[in-house]
């Protein structure tokens, strides 16, 4: 796909919704991490579903450490992996207090050293709470980038190298949010809308569904 066709499937992406954001809630940068790490292999409303009410009870490191893991596990139990990610926050909330005074870090070395933080989650932290230009790489992004043309690749790491080269400066930091979005709505896994899209006749997916 040339640069003038990435141009303009961005211009219309953004046309189309100015202020993109993410669709996990959350009031803090803590909660925006937990919400990011429990939404690994699982659906934002799930996720929400959760932290509504753990976050009405513990929303802060201390918060969540006092509460415990037994206890963080039965707001989180409707979530894949959730003992493993019960465990994880844990770790987490005790590593931000005993190293980083209880606030999130501003990098991504420090957070991916938190106990289920990888690159995904730390370019969502990074990008959303620190107005970082990043692009998180997840199935959606992956799926339509390699569908339409606009960044190929054979692996998370490859496509995200790409998009960071290829996405005009301008678009970088609400790229991830339109891409997923899209990928979530329009250009689904089993059966994409095209009659739908607004970028369709960008699109170099050859097999285009009505």
């Amino acid at each position: 796909m040339n640069e003038t066709k990435r141009r303009e499937i961005f211009l219309r992406l953004q046309s189309s919704n100015p202020h993109p954001s993410t669709e996990l809630e959350f009031q803090s940068t803590f909660e925006l991490l937990v919400a990011v790490v429990l939404s690994a292999q699982a659906t934002d409303v799930s996720v929400n579903a959760g932290t509504r009410q753990l976050f009405s009870v513990a929303n802060t490191p201390q918060g969540i450490l006092d509460l415990g893991e037994e206890k963080l596990r039965e707001f989180i139990q409707h979530i894949g992996l959730y003992k493993t990610k019960a465990k994880h926050i844990i770790e987490t909330c005790r590593l931000l207090i005993n190293q980083h005074g209880g606030e999130v870090p501003k990098t991504r070395e420090e957070l991916e050293a938190l106990p289920g933080v990888g690159r995904k989650t730390a370019n969502v932290v990074l990008n959303i709470a620190f107005g970082k230009p990043t692009i998180a790489v997840d199935t959606h992004i992956f799926r339509i980038s390699n569908r339409i043309g606009l960044a190929p690749g054979k692996t998370i790491m490859e496509v995200e190298h790409k998009l960071t080269k290829m996405v005009p400066d301008e678009f970088k930091h609400d790229a991830h949010h339109w891409l997923i979005l899209h990928g979530r709505y329009i250009c689904q896994a089993r059966k994409p809308k095209c009659g739908a899209c607004i970028i369709w006749d960008l699109c170099e997916y050859k097999i285009k569904e009505s």
